[in-house]
């Protein structure tokens, strides 16, 4: 929706006057990495300096009692006759001893932020809360609202003086719902705020942006609920993205909208009130990648399509005997063979056991004795030369 050329301009009772041309810095990248680190370091700059005391846990004059006491080496508090005698001091795991690295008021408590990446963050911002799924995803109720961005005619908004006219204004662009869940949200605070001049929190509404100089808006808007008012010339990252979370709902007045290109420049020109600003860029200019593969133009060049080879399944020759034949053509006349000569053996095994099986037994005795032995170790002998 942020890529409109025009945007409707609303008067004080809800209705269309006018249309007024998309500023370019709404079509800025929306860099949510910039914006958190922008946020964290520019949100320590207002915290204040605090520490421990300079002689905190120090104020004694315990010394340790060296060596062959068989105690510890801690600094014990010298004395006798109360509790506190002989007692450690001094260190951190003593009691009444200081803390470890004690906090101390030259601590490095603020940050330096580099200009280009506050504008950079900025103009994220200001772009997020042109995009309603952010702006609903950060919990604003815009459902009602008619249109992102929310545009203002000038006389609705200058002209008011009370707060119950504010009030109306906000009702007739339907912005009420953000205010009545801000209200709906005010709790009593926890711990030491509330004696603190903080006793309540709530969540945040959305932002009035302004262009006037003259005109003094903040008495009629100030106390409605959860609603901040902002000059167009000093915006700040801290209040269009709370909490480092892009998509405030803002409400712009015509002026302020019509400053947007003169104080933040366009895609073509420089800033004016900002010496050598430019808008970033985005890193591609059409994001349907998809379409761009696909033109003549890209299609045209590239290479054509590689043809997927599929890979063949590792079998094991050695078990496989279609795999072995491949690998040895002669391999089937061998097995062939080899299968006949096993049966063959097999055959002669089986024919030798069945013969076994039938033979009657004998009743002689066996030959046995020394002339036994000799006769047939001759006629194997002789069978031996016979067959040479």
């Amino acid at each position: 929706m942020t890529a409109r050329p025009l945007v409707q301009v609303y008067n004080a009772n809800g209705e269309v006057v006018d249309q007024v041309r998309l500023p370019q810095v709404l079509l800025t990248p929306i860099r949510d990495d910039i914006v958190h680190f922008v946020h964290t370091n520019m949100r320590k700059n207002a915290r204040q300096a605090y520490g421990v005391a300079k002689w905190a846990g120090h104020q004694s004059s315990a010394e340790s009692w060296g060596t062959g006491r068989a105690v510890a080496r801690i600094p014990r508090v010298p004395g006798g006759g109360t509790h506190r005698a002989g007692q450690g001091a001094f260190g951190n795991m003593c009691r009444g001893g200081r803390m470890f690295s004690p906090l101390r008021v030259w601590r490095r408590w603020h940050r330096k932020v580099l200009k280009g990446q506050k504008r950079y963050a900025v103009a994220s911002a200001l772009a997020a809360s042109a995009v309603p799924a952010l702006v609903m995803a950060r919990g604003h109720q815009i459902s009602n609202i008619p249109e992102i961005p929310l545009v203002v005619a000038n006389e609705a908004v200058e002209g008011l003086a009370k707060t119950k006219k504010a009030q109306a204004l906000i009702k007739k662009i339907h912005a009420d719902d953000d205010i009545l869940k801000v209200k709906n949200t005010l709790v009593h605070r926890n711990g030491k705020g509330k004696y603190r001049n903080r006793p309540y929190k709530e969540r945040v509404g959305p932002l009035l942006i302004h262009g006037s100089t003259t005109s003094n808006i903040a008495p009629a808007f100030r106390n409605l609920p959860g609603l901040e008012i902002v000059s167009v010339h000093k915006l700040n990252l801290l209040r269009l993205a709370p909490g480092g979370h892009l998509g405030r709902f803002v409400i712009w007045t015509r002026s302020a909208f019509d400053q947007l290109d003169k104080v933040w420049g366009t895609l073509k020109t420089a800033s004016v009130t900002k010496k050598g600003y430019k808008l970033p860029r985005t890193i591609l200019a059409n994001s349907d990648v998809h379409r761009i593969i696909r033109s003549d133009e890209i299609q045209s060049v590239i290479r054509p399509k590689k043809t997927i080879v599929k890979r063949r399944k590792y079998v094991n020759p050695l078990t496989n005997k279609t795999r072995l034949a491949k690998l040895n053509p002669y391999q089937p006349i061998f097995a062939q063979v080899e299968k006949a000569r096993a049966e063959s053996a097999h055959a002669k095994r089986l024919k030798a056991t069945e013969a076994r099986k039938t033979a009657k037994p004998s009743t002689g005795k066996p030959q046995t004795g020394k002339s036994y032995l000799k006769k047939k170790r001759t006629s194997a002998f002789v069978k031996l030369l016979t067959a040479q």
